[in-house]
Protein backbone atom coordinates (compact mmCIF):
# COMPACT_ATOMS: atom_id res chain seq x y z
CA UNK A 1 0.00 0.00 0.00
CA UNK A 2 2.71 2.28 0.82
CA UNK A 3 4.44 1.43 -2.38
CA UNK A 4 1.42 2.13 -4.49
CA UNK A 5 0.79 5.42 -2.83
CA UNK A 6 4.28 6.46 -3.35
CA UNK A 7 4.14 5.45 -7.01
CA UNK A 8 0.89 7.28 -7.52
CA UNK A 9 2.29 10.21 -5.84
CA UNK A 10 5.29 10.13 -8.12
CA UNK A 11 3.12 9.76 -11.15
CA UNK A 12 0.97 12.70 -10.14
CA UNK A 13 4.04 14.87 -9.51
CA UNK A 14 5.44 13.96 -12.87
CA UNK A 15 2.18 14.83 -14.49
CA UNK A 16 2.02 18.01 -12.58
CA UNK A 17 5.45 18.91 -13.77
CA UNK A 18 4.50 18.01 -17.32
CA UNK A 19 1.41 20.14 -17.21
CA UNK A 20 3.34 23.12 -15.97
CA UNK A 21 6.36 22.87 -18.26
CA UNK A 22 4.58 22.11 -21.51
CA UNK A 23 1.60 24.43 -22.23
CA UNK A 24 -1.39 23.54 -24.30
CA UNK A 25 -1.64 24.36 -28.04
CA UNK A 26 -4.41 26.92 -27.46
CA UNK A 27 -2.31 28.94 -25.11
CA UNK A 28 0.68 28.85 -27.48
CA UNK A 29 -1.44 30.34 -30.29
CA UNK A 30 -2.67 33.22 -28.14
CA UNK A 31 0.89 34.10 -27.13
CA UNK A 32 2.03 34.21 -30.75
CA UNK A 33 -0.95 36.44 -31.66
CA UNK A 34 -0.13 38.86 -28.84
CA UNK A 35 3.48 39.05 -29.99
CA UNK A 36 2.55 39.75 -33.62
CA UNK A 37 -0.03 42.36 -32.54
CA UNK A 38 2.58 44.13 -30.43
CA UNK A 39 4.98 44.13 -33.38
CA UNK A 40 2.29 45.59 -35.67
CA UNK A 41 1.44 48.24 -33.06
CA UNK A 42 5.07 49.29 -32.67
CA UNK A 43 5.40 49.58 -36.47
CA UNK A 44 2.28 51.79 -36.60
CA UNK A 45 3.68 54.02 -33.87
CA UNK A 46 6.98 54.38 -35.71
CA UNK A 47 5.19 55.09 -38.98
CA UNK A 48 3.03 57.74 -37.31
CA UNK A 49 6.07 59.25 -35.65
CA UNK A 50 7.84 59.45 -39.01
CA UNK A 51 4.71 61.03 -40.55
CA UNK A 52 4.45 63.57 -37.73
CA UNK A 53 8.14 64.46 -38.07
CA UNK A 54 7.73 64.82 -41.83
CA UNK A 55 4.64 67.02 -41.45
CA UNK A 56 6.39 69.06 -38.76
CA UNK A 57 9.38 69.60 -41.03
CA UNK A 58 7.10 70.64 -43.91
CA UNK A 59 5.15 73.08 -41.70
CA UNK A 60 8.36 74.60 -40.34
CA UNK A 61 9.70 74.95 -43.87
CA UNK A 62 6.49 76.63 -45.06
CA UNK A 63 6.51 78.97 -42.06
CA UNK A 64 10.13 79.83 -42.78
CA UNK A 65 9.32 80.56 -46.41
CA UNK A 66 6.31 82.72 -45.52
CA UNK A 67 8.16 84.59 -42.79
CA UNK A 68 11.06 85.15 -45.15
CA UNK A 69 8.70 86.57 -47.76
CA UNK A 70 7.03 88.81 -45.18
CA UNK A 71 10.34 90.06 -43.84
CA UNK A 72 11.69 90.63 -47.34
CA UNK A 73 8.59 92.63 -48.21
CA UNK A 74 8.76 94.65 -45.00
CA UNK A 75 12.46 95.32 -45.42
CA UNK A 76 11.94 96.30 -49.05
CA UNK A 77 9.21 98.77 -48.14
CA UNK A 78 11.20 100.18 -45.25
CA UNK A 79 14.31 100.57 -47.39
CA UNK A 80 12.24 102.26 -50.10
CA UNK A 81 10.87 104.72 -47.56
CA UNK A 82 14.27 105.26 -46.04
CA UNK A 83 15.82 106.12 -49.37
CA UNK A 84 13.31 108.95 -49.63
CA UNK A 85 14.43 110.40 -46.30
CA UNK A 86 17.73 111.96 -45.35
CA UNK A 87 18.63 109.20 -42.92
CA UNK A 88 19.08 106.25 -45.26
CA UNK A 89 22.82 106.14 -44.80
CA UNK A 90 22.61 106.66 -41.06
CA UNK A 91 20.01 103.95 -40.60
CA UNK A 92 22.04 101.52 -42.72
CA UNK A 93 25.07 102.14 -40.58
CA UNK A 94 22.95 101.62 -37.49
CA UNK A 95 21.67 98.27 -38.75
CA UNK A 96 25.16 97.09 -39.59
CA UNK A 97 26.56 98.21 -36.27
CA UNK A 98 23.66 96.54 -34.46
CA UNK A 99 24.46 93.29 -36.28
CA UNK A 100 28.10 93.62 -35.28
CA UNK A 101 27.10 94.32 -31.71
CA UNK A 102 24.97 91.19 -31.62
CA UNK A 103 27.95 89.02 -32.61
CA UNK A 104 29.81 90.04 -29.50
CA UNK A 105 28.93 88.64 -26.16
CA UNK A 106 29.40 90.26 -22.81
CA UNK A 107 31.93 87.57 -21.92
CA UNK A 108 34.24 88.87 -24.67
CA UNK A 109 34.73 92.15 -22.81
CA UNK A 110 33.95 95.73 -23.83
CA UNK A 111 33.62 96.07 -27.59
CA UNK A 112 33.64 99.51 -29.23
CA UNK A 113 31.50 99.87 -32.35
CA UNK A 114 30.02 102.81 -34.24
CA UNK A 115 26.68 103.51 -32.56
CA UNK A 116 24.27 106.42 -32.31
CA UNK A 117 23.62 108.21 -29.05
CA UNK A 118 20.44 107.31 -27.21
CA UNK A 119 19.07 110.84 -27.70
CA UNK A 120 19.40 110.54 -31.47
CA UNK A 121 17.59 107.23 -31.39
CA UNK A 122 14.78 108.60 -29.23
CA UNK A 123 14.51 112.02 -30.87
CA UNK A 124 15.06 112.72 -34.53
CA UNK A 125 16.03 116.36 -35.10
CA UNK A 126 15.11 116.52 -38.79
CA UNK A 127 11.74 118.07 -38.01
CA UNK A 128 13.42 120.63 -35.76
CA UNK A 129 15.85 121.69 -38.49
CA UNK A 130 13.01 121.78 -41.00
CA UNK A 131 10.81 123.98 -38.79
CA UNK A 132 13.62 126.55 -38.34
CA UNK A 133 14.80 126.40 -41.94
CA UNK A 134 15.73 129.34 -44.19
CA UNK A 135 17.04 131.41 -41.29
CA UNK A 136 19.00 133.55 -43.72
CA UNK A 137 15.77 134.78 -45.28
CA UNK A 138 14.33 135.39 -41.82
CA UNK A 139 17.36 137.47 -40.80
CA UNK A 140 17.39 139.82 -43.77
CA UNK A 141 13.60 140.23 -43.64
CA UNK A 142 13.84 141.07 -39.92
CA UNK A 143 16.63 143.56 -40.60
CA UNK A 144 14.51 145.39 -43.18
CA UNK A 145 11.54 145.58 -40.80
CA UNK A 146 13.75 146.74 -37.94
CA UNK A 147 15.49 149.41 -40.04
CA UNK A 148 12.18 150.85 -41.18
CA UNK A 149 10.67 150.75 -37.68
CA UNK A 150 13.67 152.59 -36.30
CA UNK A 151 14.10 155.25 -38.98
CA UNK A 152 10.74 155.54 -40.76
CA UNK A 153 8.28 156.65 -38.06
CA UNK A 154 10.97 158.61 -36.22
CA UNK A 155 11.95 160.66 -39.28
CA UNK A 156 8.35 161.33 -40.38
CA UNK A 157 7.25 162.38 -36.89
CA UNK A 158 10.31 164.58 -36.36
CA UNK A 159 9.57 166.44 -39.62
CA UNK A 160 5.89 166.73 -38.74
CA UNK A 161 6.64 168.05 -35.24
CA UNK A 162 9.01 170.65 -36.65
CA UNK A 163 6.56 171.84 -39.31
CA UNK A 164 3.48 171.64 -37.11
CA UNK A 165 4.54 174.46 -34.78
CA UNK A 166 6.07 176.64 -37.48
CA UNK A 167 3.49 176.29 -40.24
CA UNK A 168 0.08 177.91 -40.49
CA UNK A 169 -1.24 174.86 -42.39
CA UNK A 170 -1.31 172.57 -39.43
CA UNK A 171 -4.13 170.39 -40.75
CA UNK A 172 -2.51 169.92 -44.16
CA UNK A 173 0.83 169.03 -42.59
CA UNK A 174 -0.89 166.53 -40.28
CA UNK A 175 -2.83 164.90 -43.12
CA UNK A 176 0.32 164.48 -45.21
CA UNK A 177 2.18 163.00 -42.25
CA UNK A 178 -0.68 160.58 -41.46
CA UNK A 179 -0.93 159.49 -45.10
CA UNK A 180 2.82 158.94 -45.35
CA UNK A 181 2.90 156.93 -42.15
CA UNK A 182 -0.09 154.80 -43.15
CA UNK A 183 1.39 154.02 -46.56
CA UNK A 184 4.80 153.16 -45.08
CA UNK A 185 3.33 151.06 -42.28
CA UNK A 186 1.09 149.11 -44.61
CA UNK A 187 3.88 148.57 -47.12
CA UNK A 188 6.84 147.67 -44.91
CA UNK A 189 5.18 146.26 -41.81
CA UNK A 190 1.98 145.05 -43.46
CA UNK A 191 2.56 143.69 -46.95
CA UNK A 192 6.30 142.92 -46.86
CA UNK A 193 6.31 140.23 -44.11
CA UNK A 194 3.34 138.46 -45.71
CA UNK A 195 5.10 138.53 -49.07
CA UNK A 196 8.28 137.05 -47.57
CA UNK A 197 6.38 134.26 -45.81
CA UNK A 198 4.33 133.28 -48.86
CA UNK A 199 6.85 133.89 -51.63
CA UNK A 200 9.76 132.05 -50.02
CA UNK A 201 7.48 129.35 -48.54
CA UNK A 202 9.09 129.50 -45.13
CA UNK A 203 8.69 126.54 -42.73
CA UNK A 204 6.39 126.95 -39.71
CA UNK A 205 8.82 128.15 -37.01
CA UNK A 206 10.46 130.63 -39.39
CA UNK A 207 7.01 131.87 -40.38
CA UNK A 208 6.12 132.49 -36.75
CA UNK A 209 9.35 134.41 -36.17
CA UNK A 210 8.65 136.79 -39.08
CA UNK A 211 4.96 137.25 -38.25
CA UNK A 212 5.46 137.74 -34.51
CA UNK A 213 8.23 140.25 -35.15
CA UNK A 214 5.91 142.03 -37.59
CA UNK A 215 3.27 142.28 -34.86
CA UNK A 216 5.83 143.42 -32.30
CA UNK A 217 7.18 146.18 -34.55
CA UNK A 218 3.64 147.34 -35.34
CA UNK A 219 2.73 147.54 -31.66
CA UNK A 220 5.98 149.30 -30.73
CA UNK A 221 5.80 151.80 -33.58
CA UNK A 222 2.15 152.53 -32.77
CA UNK A 223 3.03 153.19 -29.14
CA UNK A 224 5.85 155.53 -30.16
CA UNK A 225 3.59 157.39 -32.60
CA UNK A 226 0.74 157.57 -30.11
CA UNK A 227 2.85 158.90 -27.24
CA UNK A 228 4.90 161.27 -29.40
CA UNK A 229 1.90 162.81 -31.16
CA UNK A 230 0.17 163.50 -27.83
CA UNK A 231 3.35 165.04 -26.42
CA UNK A 232 3.87 167.25 -29.49
CA UNK A 233 0.25 168.43 -29.54
CA UNK A 234 0.35 169.25 -25.83
CA UNK A 235 3.69 171.04 -25.85
CA UNK A 236 3.99 174.80 -26.05
CA UNK A 237 7.04 176.13 -27.84
CA UNK A 238 8.45 179.61 -27.84
CA UNK A 239 8.63 181.25 -31.23
CA UNK A 240 11.94 180.56 -32.86
CA UNK A 241 12.72 177.50 -30.76
CA UNK A 242 12.58 173.94 -32.03
CA UNK A 243 9.99 171.57 -30.67
CA UNK A 244 11.19 169.14 -28.02
CA UNK A 245 11.32 165.69 -29.62
CA UNK A 246 12.41 162.29 -28.25
CA UNK A 247 15.98 161.23 -28.97
CA UNK A 248 16.76 158.43 -31.39
CA UNK A 249 18.68 156.56 -28.70
CA UNK A 250 15.63 156.43 -26.42
CA UNK A 251 13.54 155.06 -29.29
CA UNK A 252 16.22 152.49 -30.15
CA UNK A 253 16.32 151.37 -26.53
CA UNK A 254 12.53 151.05 -26.55
CA UNK A 255 12.62 148.75 -29.60
CA UNK A 256 14.65 146.17 -27.67
CA UNK A 257 13.47 146.54 -24.08
CA UNK A 258 10.71 144.14 -22.96
CA UNK A 259 7.77 146.55 -22.94
CA UNK A 260 5.25 147.80 -25.49
CA UNK A 261 4.60 151.18 -23.82
CA UNK A 262 6.97 153.93 -24.96
CA UNK A 263 8.59 156.22 -22.43
CA UNK A 264 11.63 158.43 -22.83
CA UNK A 265 13.22 156.86 -19.77
CA UNK A 266 12.74 153.72 -17.71
CA UNK A 267 14.04 152.57 -14.31
CA UNK A 268 17.48 150.99 -14.81
CA UNK A 269 19.59 148.58 -12.80
CA UNK A 270 23.20 149.58 -12.00
CA UNK A 271 24.91 146.52 -13.58
CA UNK A 272 24.33 143.41 -15.71
CA UNK A 273 24.37 139.88 -14.30
CA UNK A 274 25.71 137.97 -17.28
CA UNK A 275 25.44 134.59 -15.54
CA UNK A 276 21.73 135.23 -15.14
CA UNK A 277 21.50 136.05 -18.86
CA UNK A 278 23.25 132.84 -19.96
CA UNK A 279 21.16 130.73 -17.61
CA UNK A 280 17.98 132.15 -19.09
CA UNK A 281 19.12 131.45 -22.65
CA UNK A 282 20.08 127.91 -21.62
CA UNK A 283 16.59 127.45 -20.17
CA UNK A 284 15.08 128.70 -23.41
CA UNK A 285 17.10 126.17 -25.39
CA UNK A 286 16.09 123.37 -23.02
CA UNK A 287 12.44 124.41 -23.25
CA UNK A 288 12.60 124.33 -27.05
CA UNK A 289 13.98 120.79 -27.06
CA UNK A 290 11.44 119.66 -24.47
CA UNK A 291 8.66 121.24 -26.51
CA UNK A 292 9.98 119.48 -29.60
CA UNK A 293 10.11 116.17 -27.72
CA UNK A 294 6.47 116.54 -26.65
CA UNK A 295 5.42 117.34 -30.19
CA UNK A 296 7.32 114.44 -31.75
CA UNK A 297 6.59 111.78 -29.12
CA UNK A 298 3.16 112.68 -27.76
CA UNK A 299 1.36 114.54 -30.55
CA UNK A 300 2.55 113.48 -33.99
CA UNK A 301 2.36 109.64 -33.57
CA UNK A 302 -1.18 109.76 -32.14
CA UNK A 303 -2.68 112.47 -34.30
CA UNK A 304 -0.97 111.27 -37.48
CA UNK A 305 -2.59 107.85 -37.05
CA UNK A 306 -5.94 109.44 -36.24
CA UNK A 307 -5.79 111.44 -39.47
CA UNK A 308 -5.54 108.22 -41.47
CA UNK A 309 -8.71 106.75 -39.97
CA UNK A 310 -12.29 107.47 -41.03
CA UNK A 311 -13.42 110.58 -39.22
CA UNK A 312 -16.02 110.09 -36.50
CA UNK A 313 -17.10 111.63 -33.22
CA UNK A 314 -15.32 108.87 -31.31
CA UNK A 315 -12.08 109.50 -33.19
CA UNK A 316 -12.30 113.24 -32.50
CA UNK A 317 -13.00 112.81 -28.77
CA UNK A 318 -10.17 110.30 -28.31
CA UNK A 319 -7.78 112.57 -30.20
CA UNK A 320 -8.77 115.55 -28.02
CA UNK A 321 -8.18 113.60 -24.82
CA UNK A 322 -4.81 112.43 -26.18
CA UNK A 323 -3.82 116.03 -26.92
CA UNK A 324 -4.95 117.53 -23.60
CA UNK A 325 -1.80 116.87 -21.58
CA UNK A 326 0.67 117.69 -24.42
CA UNK A 327 -1.27 120.87 -25.15
CA UNK A 328 -1.08 122.05 -21.55
CA UNK A 329 2.62 121.22 -21.38
CA UNK A 330 3.16 123.31 -24.52
CA UNK A 331 1.30 126.23 -22.96
CA UNK A 332 3.38 126.09 -19.78
CA UNK A 333 6.64 125.69 -21.69
CA UNK A 334 5.77 128.63 -23.95
CA UNK A 335 4.96 130.76 -20.93
CA UNK A 336 8.17 129.82 -19.13
CA UNK A 337 10.44 130.15 -22.18
CA UNK A 338 9.11 133.49 -23.46
CA UNK A 339 7.41 135.42 -20.68
CA UNK A 340 9.95 134.44 -18.04
CA UNK A 341 13.31 133.49 -19.60
CA UNK A 342 13.34 135.51 -22.84
CA UNK A 343 11.99 138.76 -21.42
CA UNK A 344 14.14 138.54 -18.28
CA UNK A 345 17.25 137.87 -20.36
CA UNK A 346 16.71 140.99 -22.49
CA UNK A 347 15.70 143.02 -19.45
CA UNK A 348 18.94 142.05 -17.73
CA UNK A 349 21.08 142.84 -20.77
CA UNK A 350 19.42 146.26 -21.08
CA UNK A 351 19.36 146.83 -17.29
CA UNK A 352 15.59 147.23 -17.52
CA UNK A 353 14.37 147.22 -13.92
CA UNK A 354 10.61 146.71 -14.30
CA UNK A 355 10.31 142.90 -14.45
CA UNK A 356 6.54 142.64 -13.96
CA UNK A 357 5.93 140.57 -17.10
CA UNK A 358 3.24 138.40 -15.51
CA UNK A 359 1.47 137.91 -12.21
CA UNK A 360 0.24 134.84 -10.39
CA UNK A 361 -2.26 133.86 -13.07
CA UNK A 362 -2.14 130.23 -11.88
CA UNK A 363 -4.03 131.29 -8.72
CA UNK A 364 -6.82 132.99 -10.65
CA UNK A 365 -10.38 132.08 -9.75
CA UNK A 366 -11.83 133.88 -12.77
CA UNK A 367 -10.96 134.18 -16.42
CA UNK A 368 -11.15 137.96 -16.16
CA UNK A 369 -8.24 137.90 -13.70
CA UNK A 370 -6.43 135.27 -15.78
CA UNK A 371 -6.52 137.48 -18.89
CA UNK A 372 -5.18 140.43 -16.90
CA UNK A 373 -2.31 138.55 -15.26
CA UNK A 374 -1.20 136.04 -17.92
CA UNK A 375 0.72 138.52 -20.08
CA UNK A 376 1.17 141.94 -18.49
CA UNK A 377 3.19 143.27 -21.43
CA UNK A 378 0.43 142.77 -24.01
CA UNK A 379 -2.35 143.50 -21.51
CA UNK A 380 -0.91 146.96 -20.79
CA UNK A 381 -0.80 147.78 -24.50
CA UNK A 382 -4.39 146.63 -25.04
CA UNK A 383 -5.55 148.47 -21.93
CA UNK A 384 -3.95 151.82 -22.77
CA UNK A 385 -4.35 151.89 -26.55
CA UNK A 386 -7.50 149.85 -27.19
CA UNK A 387 -9.68 149.88 -24.07
CA UNK A 388 -8.99 153.40 -22.77
CA UNK A 389 -8.93 155.02 -26.22
CA UNK A 390 -12.26 153.38 -27.04
CA UNK A 391 -13.73 154.72 -23.81
CA UNK A 392 -12.33 158.17 -24.61
CA UNK A 393 -13.88 158.11 -28.08
CA UNK A 394 -17.25 156.93 -26.71
CA UNK A 395 -17.31 159.44 -23.87
CA UNK A 396 -16.57 156.80 -21.22
CA UNK A 397 -19.67 154.81 -22.08
CA UNK A 398 -20.16 151.28 -23.33
CA UNK A 399 -17.55 149.65 -21.12
CA UNK A 400 -18.78 146.19 -22.07
CA UNK A 401 -18.46 147.08 -25.74
CA UNK A 402 -14.92 148.32 -25.09
CA UNK A 403 -14.06 145.01 -23.43
CA UNK A 404 -15.53 143.04 -26.32
CA UNK A 405 -13.59 145.19 -28.80
CA UNK A 406 -10.36 144.35 -26.96
CA UNK A 407 -11.22 140.64 -27.18
CA UNK A 408 -12.01 141.02 -30.88
CA UNK A 409 -8.73 142.76 -31.64
CA UNK A 410 -6.72 140.21 -29.66
CA UNK A 411 -8.56 137.28 -31.26
CA UNK A 412 -8.01 138.65 -34.79
CA UNK A 413 -4.28 139.14 -34.16
CA UNK A 414 -3.91 135.66 -32.66
CA UNK A 415 -5.78 134.06 -35.56
CA UNK A 416 -3.70 136.05 -38.07
CA UNK A 417 -0.49 134.75 -36.47
CA UNK A 418 -1.76 131.14 -36.51
CA UNK A 419 -3.02 131.41 -40.09
CA UNK A 420 0.26 132.79 -41.41
CA UNK A 421 2.34 130.46 -39.25
CA UNK A 422 0.59 127.22 -40.26
CA UNK A 423 -0.21 128.27 -43.81
CA UNK A 424 -3.97 127.66 -43.67
CA UNK A 425 -7.04 129.42 -42.27
CA UNK A 426 -8.69 127.38 -39.54
CA UNK A 427 -10.36 129.76 -37.03
CA UNK A 428 -10.13 127.58 -33.93
CA UNK A 429 -8.12 130.18 -32.03
CA UNK A 430 -10.53 132.97 -33.01
CA UNK A 431 -13.59 131.01 -31.84
CA UNK A 432 -11.97 129.97 -28.56
CA UNK A 433 -10.58 133.43 -27.86
CA UNK A 434 -13.32 135.77 -29.09
CA UNK A 435 -16.42 133.68 -28.42
CA UNK A 436 -15.72 131.28 -25.55
CA UNK A 437 -13.10 133.55 -23.98
CA UNK A 438 -15.46 136.52 -24.11
CA UNK A 439 -18.26 134.52 -22.51
CA UNK A 440 -15.97 133.25 -19.76
CA UNK A 441 -14.71 136.78 -19.12
CA UNK A 442 -18.22 137.97 -18.27
CA UNK A 443 -19.55 134.83 -16.57
CA UNK A 444 -16.45 133.70 -14.66
CA UNK A 445 -15.71 137.22 -13.43
CA UNK A 446 -13.99 138.61 -10.37
CA UNK A 447 -16.95 137.82 -8.13
CA UNK A 448 -15.81 134.18 -8.12
CA UNK A 449 -13.49 133.83 -5.14
CA UNK A 450 -13.80 130.18 -4.15
CA UNK A 451 -10.81 127.85 -4.79
CA UNK A 452 -13.21 125.60 -6.68
CA UNK A 453 -13.29 128.19 -9.45
CA UNK A 454 -9.52 127.90 -9.76
CA UNK A 455 -9.98 124.18 -10.44
CA UNK A 456 -12.66 125.02 -13.01
CA UNK A 457 -10.32 127.51 -14.68
CA UNK A 458 -7.51 124.92 -14.91
CA UNK A 459 -9.94 122.31 -16.26
CA UNK A 460 -11.07 124.72 -18.97
CA UNK A 461 -7.45 125.50 -19.84
CA UNK A 462 -6.66 121.79 -20.19
CA UNK A 463 -9.68 121.20 -22.41
CA UNK A 464 -9.04 124.31 -24.50
CA UNK A 465 -5.40 123.41 -25.13
CA UNK A 466 -6.38 119.86 -26.04
CA UNK A 467 -8.95 121.14 -28.53
CA UNK A 468 -6.46 123.52 -30.14
CA UNK A 469 -3.60 121.02 -30.45
CA UNK A 470 -5.91 118.27 -31.69
CA UNK A 471 -7.76 120.31 -34.31
CA UNK A 472 -4.70 122.13 -35.65
CA UNK A 473 -2.70 118.89 -35.93
CA UNK A 474 -5.57 117.07 -37.63
CA UNK A 475 -6.02 119.94 -40.05
CA UNK A 476 -2.27 120.00 -40.73
CA UNK A 477 -2.30 116.32 -41.74
CA UNK A 478 -5.51 116.83 -43.67
CA UNK A 479 -3.78 119.57 -45.68
CA UNK A 480 -0.85 117.19 -46.30
CA UNK A 481 -2.81 114.04 -47.21
CA UNK A 482 -5.83 115.72 -48.87
CA UNK A 483 -4.50 118.81 -50.64
CA UNK A 484 -6.91 121.12 -52.39
CA UNK A 485 -7.18 120.76 -56.16
CA UNK A 486 -8.12 123.48 -58.57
Amino acid sequence: MATNNSGNTAVHRSRGKTSVSSPSPTKNGSVRQDTSHAEFHSEDVMRLTRDVERIKAEVIEQVKVQMSEILDKALTESLRSLTQSTHSGTVGNTVRTDEKARRHRMEDGKVFVARQSILELVLDFDLFFYAFGQLGTVIWAWFIMFSYTLLGPYHVLSQWADLYHRSHWKMSVSVVAVGTLLAAQMGILGYFPVYVVLHYELPPASRFIVILEQIRFLMKSYSFIRETVVAVLGSKTVKGEACRFPTLSSYLYFLFCPTLIYRESYPRNPYIRWNYVWRNFAKILGSLFYLYFILVRLCIPVLMNESNRPFSARTLILAMFSATLPGMLMLLLGFFAFLHCWLNAFAEMLRFADRMFYKDWWNSTSFANYYRTWNIVVHDWLYYYAYRDFLWLSGHRFRSVATLSVFAVSAVVHEYAFTMGFGFFYPVMFCLFAVIGGVFNFTLNDKRKSPAWNIIMWTCLFIGQGVQVCLYCLEWYAQVHCPRTG
